[in-house]
């Protein structure tokens, strides 16, 4: 079964804070077909997904290696670098790291992401004064 495209969101530090605020304090309620990943800019974005990283999570979804080390060898890439990068996926969501008796296994959640940007969050977030005073 392939994995559907992943929905990630670009949003400003200090916007996400009141987002998650706002739905920690109950005064929100994400959509469904909102991003569950939020990025804090687009460099943030292509720092994590770039080229090299989404061939990696590619391998990872077609060779599922059963083991860091085995990802490593088949990658080419240190172990340690590979484990900083899976680290950054998991945070994100990208990627689930199964820990067996044996060895944690690399498992990805998606190949392919959809980004959005701009003005399609949630309009709370741009009507305070802080915005608009950024914006201008």
């Amino acid at each position: 079964m392939k994995a559907k495209a992943m929905k990630v969101g670009i949003m400003p530090y200090e916007k996400y804070k009141q987002y998650t605020m706002a739905i920690a304090c109950g005064q929100y309620k994400p959509k469904r077909n909102e991003p569950k990943i939020w990025f804090e800019s687009i460099e943030t974005f292509c720092q994590v997904l770039s080229t090299r990283n989404v061939e990696l999570l590619k391998l990872i979804d077609e060779k599922k290696p059963q083991s860091i080390r085995e990802l490593a060898e088949m990658s080419g890439r240190r172990v340690s670098n590979l484990s900083r990068t899976l680290k950054t996926f998991s945070k994100y969501g990208i990627v689930d790291i199964i820990e067996n008796k044996k060895a944690k296994v690399p498992v990805a959640k998606t190949t392919s992401f959809n980004i959005e940007y701009g003005k399609k969050y949630p309009s709370f977030l741009f009507d305070d004064e802080t915005f608009q005073a950024t914006t201008t």
